[in-house]
């Protein structure tokens, strides 16, 4: 998968510019899509992974001689301690490649001690968030249409939720960039600033200064903003804070960490939130994870198994089950790397808290009580979403599964 002249120049066992290595395992990430760069020591070796479309991938190793030399040149473009081999550090830097069209990468660095050495994971952070809208995230029409109707309230709070790596994030700056007018304030905390947007105020959480999302949170109350996003809801005082500025006439975006829509009003609750402040409070729960995308050069067409179906028809309604049984795959092609994915989209369920979730969540419901209600006032499931994109085209039912059994 590696290209270039200092990868061929190594594979040869010649000496190389350790910046100049260090480049290139930056510049081919970027080439592949990668989202994460891993640098890995091993008893005799430096693997090197990336990150592509949420899958890890071996692409080479280094002699592991060189390794102290890679972490220093790393530790010293992140603006961190070379000296300090035994302690966790986090940086950041901004690295200029040809192949970037100019434009600067944004590198976050955390680098932790490990038996062999030293460990260092690079996140690619792109700036391509201003160029999304909801459509091009994967929701549909009729989600895009929940999602516009909640966040044009004056107040409340609209929640993404998922795992890590999900896409929550880039959501929440989808919106704000609809909402981002000049004749509204718009306030973010964040851990950390993932992407620059021009007429928002954005603020980095940093926990050496107290400056903490709830302390951060506080602060900003006092801007005068409308509208408010907090990177993460990750504790008790920040739920509650979050839920008083909803209260007191701020919209609030965030995210919070759970498996579906349904589950994030119960884990309020978790939080010491009152129900009846969670029920006035909450105009949207969006749950969602990332799917990968069939390569259109090698896309081809493949019947479901049984086994496939047996799979899908506890979580599938039987209708849109049995529509078709047509489906595509990728072959793998030059492309896409021999993957047969290209790129990633959103699968998403949109939870808008009607009058009947509204008093399952005020007698303390669970979240399966919830998600009944809401499916049964029309809600589209992540899986159903998926295995809807998987009849477009766009995934694989593999993908689908995948993601069920994960």
């Amino acid at each position: 998968m590696t290209e270039g002249p200092v990868f061929t120049e190594l594979a040869r066992g010649g000496a190389v510019s350790i910046i100049k290595l260090v480049n290139s395992i930056v510049a081919e990430a970027e080439r592949l899509r990668a989202s994460d760069i891993h640098i890995d020591p091993q008893s005799g070796q430096l693997r090197i992974r990336y990150r592509i479309d949420g899958i890890l991938n071996d692409v080479y190793s280094v002699p592991k001689a060189i390794h102290s030399e890679i972490i220093s040149r790393i530790k010293i473009l992140a603006g961190l301690r070379t000296d300090e081999h035994q302690a966790a550090q986090d940086g950041r830097f901004r690295l200029n490649l040809e192949s970037d069209n100019d434009r600067p990468l944004d590198i976050r660095v955390s680098i932790v001690p490990t038996y062999h050495g030293e460990n260092a994971v690079l996140r690619l952070l792109s700036d391509k968030a201003e160029d999304f809208t909801l459509k091009s995230l994967g929701f549909s029409p009729a989600n895009e249409a929940k999602i516009e109707s909640a966040i044009r309230k004056p107040y409340g709070m609209i929640l993404a939720t998922g795992p890590t790596g999900s896409g929550k994030t880039t959501t929440l700056y989808t919106i704000l960039k609809i909402l981002n007018t000049s004749d509204t304030s718009i306030v973010t905390i964040e851990d950390p600033v993932e992407y620059a947007i021009d007429g928002i105020e954005q603020i980095q959480v940093n926990p050496r200064t107290n400056l903490t999302f709830a302390q951060g949170l506080r602060s900003v109350l006092r801007q005068d903003p409308n509208i408010i996003m907090v990177g993460e809801i990750r504790d008790a005082e920040t739920a509650g804070i979050a839920v008083n500025t909803a209260l007191t006439g701020h919209l609030l975006l965030s995210t919070i960490h759970t498996n579906d829509a349904a589950t994030t009003l119960p884990r309020l609750l978790d939080m010491k939130i009152e129900s009846f402040l969670i029920a006035s409070t909450v105009n949207v729960a969006i749950g969602q994870r990332l799917l990968r995308k069939i390569c259109p050069e090698c896309k081809t067409e493949r019947k479901i198994t049984a086994v496939e179906i047996k799979s899908l028809q506890n979580v599938i309604r039987g209708a849109s089950l049995l529509a078709t049984d047509t489906f595509y795959v990728g072959k793998g092609c030059s492309l896409c790397n021999n993957t047969g994915y290209l790129g990633r989209v959103g699968i998403h369920e949109v939870l808008l808290p009607d009058v009947k979730i509204r008093e399952a969540i005020l007698r303390r419901g669970s979240a399966s009580d919830i998600q009944a209600i809401a499916v049964a006032n029309g809600m589209t499931t992540m899986i159903e979403d998926g295995f809807t994109k998987a009849q477009m085209g766009i995934t694989s039912i593999e993908e689908v599964l995948r993601m069920l059994y994960e």
